[in-house]
């Protein structure tokens, strides 16, 4: 399973070419992010696996389109993850909490380092979140772990919908730095 930013680029590269086997390899190095995302903004499981799947269709489609100069391959698949789960709730087809009353599980067949690798990565997340100015912090939650759109952000928070762009791209910029991608 790939982990590292190269081996993650060279995986989108080979799947452009057509390699079912680098496919493979890209799904389980990132399916576990990008399912993160769906099942938050969604709120049920079955939804977030069907939206995961056309994920990974647009991805096969569209792999040729990824350019490693303009940031990580996970940065590149996260926002294509994102759109299509809000498309998906915009349709009314996310349920309530009450339909999603198990939290998500750790995969049977993660071992010890992968879980390991992500706790590290949460508590960095967690320690920018807790660095960010408070409404920062308030849109990027909006954003990114409730899945709200910039135009209800802007609405919630009384603000520009120009000014929420520009927050939430500086804000992360900042995470990607302190990430490390």
């Amino acid at each position: 399973m790939p982990h590292a930013k190269q081996d993650l680029v060279a995986a989108l590269e080979r799947v452009a070419a057509g390699d079912r086997a680098a496919f493979e390899r890209l799904y389980g190095g990132t399916s576990l992010k990008l399912y993160g995302i769906l099942a938050r903004i969604l709120g049920r499981r079955d939804l977030a696996d069907d939206v995961l799947q056309d994920v990974y269709v647009r991805v096969w489609q569209r792999a040729g389109d990824f350019d490693p100069a303009s940031g990580s391959p996970i940065a590149w698949l996260a926002p294509t993850a994102r759109n299509l789960a809000l498309d998906e709730a915009r349709r009314g087809a996310a349920g309530s909490l009450e339909d999603f009353p198990h939290p998500l599980r750790q995969p049977s067949g993660e071992g010890g380092s992968a879980a390991q690798e992500r706790n590290e990565e949460l508590c960095r997340l967690n320690q920018w979140l807790n660095g960010l100015a408070p409404e920062r912090r308030e849109m990027v939650l909006l954003a990114y772990h409730w899945g709200m759109t910039r135009e209800q952000i802007s609405s919630h928070v009384d603000r520009p919908v120009a000014t929420v762009k520009t927050w939430l791209r500086r804000s992360l910029a900042q995470l990607k730095e302190c990430l490390g991608q």
